[in-house]
């Protein structure tokens, strides 16, 4: 089993939207993870990974996890989500300070 890195980068969050960090049409196992090591007291973050079941469907949600204050774990890696049409992985930060948060998305081969 081999990992590799799908996409990454940091995302600026502004307070109440959702931001698109990738997006993949291969079929594969993924992983998202995220640093919320720069999140304080009153900061809530929300991650979710969307996928299709059938092709020409409609994305749903197949991971969320909702994450608040300062994070004693602050790495933070969702359950692998197999995917064989479309995976889509975004970061929601609705309360607190807008942070900024590294992120990648992994697969595992």
């Amino acid at each position: 089993m081999a990992l590799a890195a799908v996409a990454s980068g940091t995302q600026s969050a502004s307070v109440g939207t959702e931001h698109s960090l990738a997006v993949s049409t291969t079929g594969k196992t993924y992983v998202l993870v995220v640093d919320a090591g720069a999140m304080l007291n009153d900061d809530i973050l929300e991650l979710r990974i969307k996928t299709k079941a059938l092709s020409g469907g409609t994305q749903q949600m197949a991971y969320y996890a909702l994450f608040q204050h300062i994070q004693a774990e602050p790495q933070k890696y969702s359950v692998p989500v197999p995917a064989d049409i479309e995976i889509e992985c975004t970061l929601k930060q609705t309360a607190g300070t807008g942070r900024s948060y590294p992120w990648k998305l992994l697969s595992i081969d």
